[in-house]
């Protein structure tokens, strides 16, 4: 059975007050990356390489549906399938987790079923 960590951060961006040279050029960064409020890392152990490849695959296809909204950044590494989500608002945030979960759940239900290797 794959096994499943995840973490929900609420982030807090300040600048402080840069030279006036600089300062318009740090205020135009920090408001761009301050509408990303809201964040969630997930992993999911699935014992092997190819099987956590295998959902990658499966859920890459699946664009986010509001870009502008949320982004998901998703990799493999060791058998684990790592995925981080970031939100303007955390309402966005758990729409997309929750859908991701679903597709996530049906795929790893797919594996075990119809797959060699899952079930370690």
């Amino acid at each position: 059975m794959a096994k499943i960590h995840s973490s929900v951060v609420k982030t807090d961006m300040r600048v402080s007050k840069p030279s006036h040279l600089l300062q318009h050029q740090v205020m135009a960064a920090a408001a761009m990356d301050a509408q990303w409020d809201f964040s969630c890392d997930f992993e999911v152990d699935f014992g092997s390489e190819e099987n956590a490849s295998i959902v990658y695959a499966a859920l890459a296809v699946d664009k986010e549906l509001q870009p502008d909204k949320v982004k998901r950044l998703m990799s493999v590494s060791n058998g684990k399938l790592s995925v981080h989500f970031e939100a303007v608002e955390a309402r966005f945030l758990r729409a997309s987790f929750s859908a991701f979960v679903d597709v996530l759940t049906l795929t790893t239900k797919t594996i075990e079923e119809f797959g060699k290797g899952m079930a370690s």
